[in-house]
């Protein structure tokens, strides 16, 4: 089956775009909003909607497989490409994407994939957006083509075993929303509320002290509301600023993550991202003393690596120094799909823990379609998205992992 047409509209994305350097920088907030100037490049204002840009292939049988284009909320950040623009990327959509697409084969996803995945243009690689969005609708367009699902495709170009059960969801909530956590409560997410504390005066305090109180209301309300037997993990995304608050001394966060375990206890506590560093080697280099001081202390706490552990080569990069508990495979970030299901593969057999991220700032196609991946790669969780309102995105994940499984057995 070979691709006829390329088609393309642009879309919203699940949630917003923010600079992140700005927010760290103290600007001024007015409720969603921030009364300061951006401070990174591509930026109209701090806070600003996310776009997204949808990618229909159209076979020989008129089936049409699609996805669509998207960043993440920090874009810009830690290694990360630009802000996408879909405007910035007209012309390429227009011209050079059907010359590139038009009469291939979808019989296979890999091998086209891949081709497109590590094309030179213009000097470089493509935004990791495009690239991201492309393979998800090459993707597409092969299960049509074979009549299969999506997971299956995976597992049968990669060797990989399929799950047989749902994976566990880590319920992405805006962290100061409470009805959002009392609804991921509710519906007994594994994990939660991954919200993010970047601001240290905000959301730490200066001391500390307000992220610790935070943990200890979180627990009440779980054990308030919760059901008989819930135990869900609390996840926590630092965004750097313990690292900020401690000036990057390892003895001091490995203390102040004692206290927050014994504040989030009987949970165990995951911290994810608790420093940003100027580059890679750095960020590894204190995950892994970090790391190391948390196993000594015998604390139940758990580092997932997200900043600087963006690409393909970053996540084997950590694997390989074994420098974190987790990675968060941010799949925006790792361009095309085929990445993806490499790093997940690839932590699986590294034996280090997976998290089939992403971001609130991503479609309900890309969520379905790294749901069917999940399926076929088997990470120890999955983040809900896009947006953070729990409701959808935890109802997309679930539904798509139920229909997935049910269809895997007819063959």
């Amino acid at each position: 089956m070979k691709i006829t047409r390329v088609l393309y509209s642009f879309g919203r994305s699940g949630f917003f775009n923010e600079d992140l350097t700005a927010i760290k920088m103290g600007a001024q907030q007015d409720g969603l909003v921030y009364r300061d100037p951006p401070v990174t490049p591509g930026f109209r204002t701090v806070v600003q909607p996310g776009q997204s840009v949808s990618i229909m292939l159209v076979l020989e049988d008129g089936s049409v497989g699609f996805g669509d284009c998207s960043d993440v909320i920090f874009a810009g950040q830690a290694g990360r490409d630009p802000l996408f623009n879909p405007d910035d990327h007209k012309a390429f959509l227009e011209t050079d994407l059907p010359e590139l697409l038009v009469g291939k084969s979808v019989a296979e996803f890999r091998p086209l994939a891949e081709e497109f995945d590590r094309i030179n243009y213009k000097g470089g690689r493509l935004h990791a957006a495009l690239r991201y969005g492309v393979t998800q609708a090459i993707l597409h367009a092969t299960s049509l083509a074979n009549r299969t699902t999506i997971a299956q495709v995976v597992s049968g170009e990669y060797g990989a075993q399929m799950v047989e059960r749902p994976i566990p969801i880590l319920a992405n909530c805006e962290p100061f929303d409470h009805i959002t956590i009392d609804k991921a409560i509710v519906k007994q997410a594994a994990l939660l509320p991954h919200g993010a504390f970047p601001n240290v005066v905000r959301d730490l305090g200066l001391k500390g002290e307000k992220l610790i109180a935070y943990v200890k209301r979180l627990v009440d309300r779980i054990q308030e509301i919760g059901e008989r037997g819930y135990r869900p993990g609390i996840h926590l995304d630092l965004y750097g600023s313990a690292a900020e608050l401690f000036q990057g001394d390892v003895d001091k966060m490995a203390a102040y993550f004692g206290e927050l375990a014994e504040a989030a206890a009987p949970y165990d506590l995951y911290v994810e991202s608790p420093a940003i560093m100027a580059n890679r080697a750095e960020q590894i280099e204190l995950f892994r003393a970090l790391r190391r001081k948390i196993r000594e202390a015998g604390l139940r706490v758990q580092l997932i690596a997200d900043e600087w552990c963006n690409t393909l080569e970053d996540i084997r990069e950590f694997a390989d120094a074994q420098a974190t508990d987790f990675v968060q495979v941010k799949t925006p970030d790792l361009g095309g799909v085929n990445n993806t299901i490499e790093a997940l593969l690839y932590a699986r057999q590294h034996k280090v823990g997976a998290c089939l991220g992403g971001s609130g700032n991503e479609t309900d196609q890309s969520t379905r379609i790294t749901t069917q991946i999940g399926l076929a790669c088997a990470p120890t969780f999955m983040l809900s998205k896009p947006g953070f309102g729990c409701d959808e995105a935890m109802m997309i994940l679930s539904n798509e992992m139920n229909r997935g499984l049910v269809l895997a057995k007819l063959g």
